[in-house]
């Protein structure tokens, strides 16, 4: 898979702002946070490198809830 950087537009799971984020495959499967611009809040992303069908899966929480 070539790794090339994607430009992804996401939405803020606090308050719905939209962002673009660059995403970097090619240090494949990544786990991090990042800051909304616009409410200063934590975003938890996590990113997969489908290799053999060659598609970059993004999954965006806010992380807020707590799970028993």
């Amino acid at each position: 898979m070539p790794h090339k950087i994607k430009v992804q537009p996401i939405e803020c799971p606090h308050c719905g702002h939209h962002i673009r984020v660059d995403l970097d495959a090619s240090e494949g499967d990544q786990d991090y946070y990042d800051e909304c611009p616009a409410c200063c809040m934590e975003m938890h992303l996590n990113l997969h490198v489908d290799e053999y069908r060659q598609k970059i899966q993004l999954a965006v929480a806010s992380d807020d809830e707590q799970i028993f």
